[in-house]
């Protein structure tokens, strides 16, 4: 009954609302052009029934500027297509903002389990005891990354912000005016953004919007949890790379770096400060005011000089002072507003969010080398050092390092940067800075390089430095020896002390990303999932505590999807000590953009995390299956793999996609791609436009492909009811699957069917949609549904409804790639129309890059 009565909810305060609004939106002028938006509705339809029928996007505008909107002009034609993507990427945000008005009825229908029906659920099965011990020591932490796919300045934000609030409240006059003001706010970058930028976008989200919803969240699992002395500050964690992440992107420097951690501190000075303002309105007595104006006055200072630097103890001190007298002298009048203050501060301290340090191991090896050359250990490369002297000088020997003295740029910032790490630490506190990331770790060096340059150039004292040092496997080969390479580092007395000093913890970071883009969806899915078994027991064996850091995208392709339902479905051999994981993209507000989805979608985190841990022995995958899931991964490996090597792979990318305008768009500060080779080549593209150009396409060939293959040859072999068995009794496969699902749903082969026909790649194009027609075919045998996301109405309604609202844009994009094809005399235009078209199919999609 909860499924039906949520999918009328969503009919009612999604569909219905946005068909109202949606037609007050279209009525409105805009730039002084007539009867656009009415003419909307109208192209919708026509590319519907025009892709049904076989047309192209060629000819369903011709005909449409021909026989309706009666533009004969071909710039005038170019003009009305932009005015079209001006109205649709709106229609996006509007649906955003019904959509998340929405979310708390809906939640009302929804079966998600919260800590309140897990104390109701778990006094029936398990002691309580269980359950309040594992919240009180366990944490999740997301960490917001500055990829190129979240663009919404903060003006836009704020509106969207508007429209939600008036929308809850249906004050349609007030709707009528934002919608106004929509039309005439520009919602895209004027120019590249620095990652500067970048960070201050992100952290206005953290100041509106995650500031007081973690503290409303930690007020709400303390209230819950029974527990009178609970005092875990570290259950929700915030992780911050915009200004830290420099792995291919050369913007961000030490410099920048440094400007991002001041700015994360002097925020949240602010976000204390507007608090004990507020607090001081209800704190009149006399002996308190002189402890809050001091407090306050202190404050005031460090918000705009980054010189001025107050610490934890100063701030978390006369909080504490305050509350004792509050109960001693005022009867504890307001003391929970004051408590929700002090467990503030104690979650957030003087950093707000942790800034991770990134960068590509291949740098870090250049900055040994560099170093080891410059003190005379090495003539020319590493090489000339046996493996034990190379060692040798990481762990032991100690040079005075001046970056000042290296020629290299990389180099020379790789060195500054590392040497003001400390620096960051005493402003901002440990916490501020304490990991250090490494890309493309394949070996015991990945983390070697970085111990070394850490004890060269951070000027800690030995053997105590702050900082965890976390590989990250992402390639095929990377997951493949990484059991040998944790082996081998571990078993170097000095990083076993190096570890237990990090408090006998170590984490470990996953890449699904480039993990998919290298092995394909169920192969790099599978092997993330052994690795992570794997790396447990090596730590386990140990007594070292695994910490896996997952580095997941927006879509199923990159890690994305259904979060919660990947989290609760890990079993009992991967360790779970905190979950962790990289937040970005359109992700950061879909799932994480108001107070009411991010303390649901944190709330889903620590609830998947509770049974994992207290249920996951019922995950546990028995050796039939595990030889299923290898003939599976294999099998859809080597479908994907002969895809990925063939002749045009890389050209039809190139040339038939929108790959090479992801760059063009003003949307982040980072190169699309790493390296400067001047031919294109797999290894060396962003996963970002990787993915995001598949889904552009509408195909999603990174989500599926080799799945409806792999199946086939199982169930050809009379395995079908093994996969059945699979599907209901595996809840990792069936999370899989589930999330593949929604890869599918958001393919429409329709819009490329003119490629089929295409001399040089309709056989390639033909390869794709067979794989696609294969795979809807066989999930839906093996799940025995009906239609995909049979069990998730509300996201399949929503899907649809957003799909429908980017067709025009998709049409428009496809029609200018045509045109561009033929050679047009407009062809910078028509690239413009490209790149312009990308913003809107990203938003739409929310989860597409």
């Amino acid at each position: 009954m909860p499924k039906l009565e949520r999918i009328e909810e969503f009919r009612k305060s999604v569909n219905n609302k946005f068909n109202i609004y949606n037609s007050l939106f279209l009525s409105l002028p805009y730039r002084n052009i007539e009867n656009v938006g009415m003419l909307i509705p109208l192209l919708m339809h026509q590319a519907d029934e025009g892709l049904k029928s076989g047309k192209n996007p060629l000819e369903i505008l011709d005909a449409f500027f021909q026989n309706y909107a009666k533009i004969e002009s071909e710039k005038e034609r170019i003009d009305f297509m932009f005015s079209i993507i001006q109205y649709v990427e709106r229609q996006v945000v509007l649906y955003d903002s019904v959509e998340d008005a929405a979310f708390p009825k809906l939640q009302e229908h929804s079966n998600s389990l919260t800590i309140k029906d897990y104390a109701q659920m778990v006094e029936k099965n398990k002691s309580w005891d269980e359950i309040s011990e594992k919240l009180s020591t366990f944490s999740a932490r997301i960490v917001l990354t500055a990829h190129p796919t979240q663009f919404y300045t903060p003006a836009v934000l704020d509106i969207m912000d508007n429209l939600r609030s008036l929308i809850v409240d249906n004050k349609i006059n007030e709707i009528d005016v934002t919608l106004q003001q929509l039309g005439l706010t520009s919602l895209l970058n004027a120019k590249k953004p620095t990652p500067l930028v970048e960070a201050k976008n992100i952290i206005h989200i953290l100041r509106n919007v995650y500031y007081n919803a973690i503290g409303e969240l930690y007020s709400y699992i303390k209230e819950h949890i029974q527990k009178e002395d609970f005092n875990n500050h570290n259950i929700m964690k915030l992780g911050f790379w915009p200004g830290g992440d420099r792995d291919g992107n050369p913007f961000v420097t030490a410099s920048m770096t440094n400007q991002v951690a001041d700015e994360l501190r002097t925020t949240l000075m602010k976000c204390y400060y507007h608090d004990i303002k507020a607090l001081q309105q209800k704190l009149s007595f006399s002996d308190l005011q002189e402890l809050l104006n001091e407090l306050r006055d202190k404050l005031y200072v460090t918000m705009f000089n980054v010189k001025k630097v107050m610490g934890y103890e100063e701030i978390i001190g006369p909080l504490l002072q305050i509350r004792e007298i509050l109960i001693r002298e005022y009867n504890s009048l307001y003391l929970k507003d004051l408590d929700q203050l002090i467990d503030k501060v104690k979650i957030f301290k003087t950093h707000f969010a942790t800034l991770d340090i990134r960068q590509d191991h291949s740098v870090h090896k250049n900055t040994v080398e560099a170093i080891l050359k410059q003190q005379g250990v090495i003539t020319e490369n590493l090489e000339e050092l046996s493996e034990a002297e190379l060692v040798d000088n990481l762990l032991h020997k100690n040079f005075k390092l001046q970056h000042e003295n290296f020629e290299d740029d990389l180099v020379r910032d790789t060195i500054e940067n590392i040497a003001q790490l400390k620096n960051i630490q005493s402003k901002n506190g440990e916490e501020g800075c304490n990991r250090y990331a490494i890309s493309n770790s394949e070996d015991i060096y990945s983390v070697l390089f970085v111990y070394g340059l850490l004890r060269w150039c951070g000027d800690w004292e030995e053997g105590k430095i702050p900082f965890d040092i976390v590989p990250l496997f992402e390639t095929m080969n990377g997951m493949a020896t990484s059991e040998n390479t944790m082996n081998g580092v571990f078993d170097l007395p000095e990083y076993k002390a190096h570890v237990r000093f990090r408090d006998n913890k170590q984490t470990i970071m996953l890449g699904f990303s480039d993990g998919t883009k290298d092995g394909g969806y169920v192969k790099a899915n599978w092997s993330i999932f052994k690795t992570k078994e794997n790396l447990s027991a090596v730590c386990g064996q140990r007594d070292i505590k695994a910490i896996f850091f997952d580095g997941r995208g927006g879509p199923p392709a990159r890690g994305g999807g259904k979060t919660h339902r990947f989290y609760a479905a890990q079993t009992k051999n991967i360790a779970n000590n905190e979950i962790q994981l990289t937040i970005q993209g359109q992700t950061i507000t879909s799932n994480y953009g108001t107070k009411d989805l991010f303390m649901h979608n944190c709330e889903q985190l620590l609830t998947a995390g509770l049974s994992n841990d207290l249920f996951g022995k019922e995950n546990s995958i028995s050796k039939e299956m595990r030889q299923l899931m290898e003939e599976l991964s294999e099998l859809s490996f080597a479908k994907y793999d002969a895809l990925k090597h063939h002749d045009k792979f890389m050209p039809y990318l190139e040339e038939k996609s929108t790959l090479k305008y992801y760059n063009k768009a003003n949307i982040g500060s980072r190169p699309g791609k790493r390296g400067n080779k001047a031919k294109l080549e797999l290894t060396d593209l962003r996963a970002i436009s990787f993915v995001g150009s598949w889904s552009q396409l509408k195909q999603n060939v990174p989500g599926y492909f080799g799945i409806g293959t792999a199946i086939k040859i199982l169930k050809d072999k009379g395995q079908l009811n093994e996969m059945k068995r699979l599907f209901q009794e595996v809840p990792f496969f069936k999370a899989l699957m589930l999330n593949s699902m929604m890869a599918l749903s958001k393919c429409y082969f329709e819009l490329t069917s003119y490629m089929k026909d295409d001399k040089e790649y309709g056989e390639f194009w033909n390869i794709l949609y067979d794989e696609y027609l294969l795979s809807k075919e066989m999930l839906l045998l093996i799940s025995d549904f009906k239609i995909l996301m049979e069990e998730e109405a509300v996201s399949r309604e929503s899907i649809k409804i957003r799909e429908a609202i980017v067709l025009p844009l998709l049409v428009i994009q496809q029609y200018a790639l045509q045109k561009i094809g033929q050679g047009s005399d407009h062809l910078e235009l028509y690239e413009k129309i490209v790149t312009r078209s990308l913003y809107g199919n990203i938003n739409a999609s929310r989860n597409s890059a």
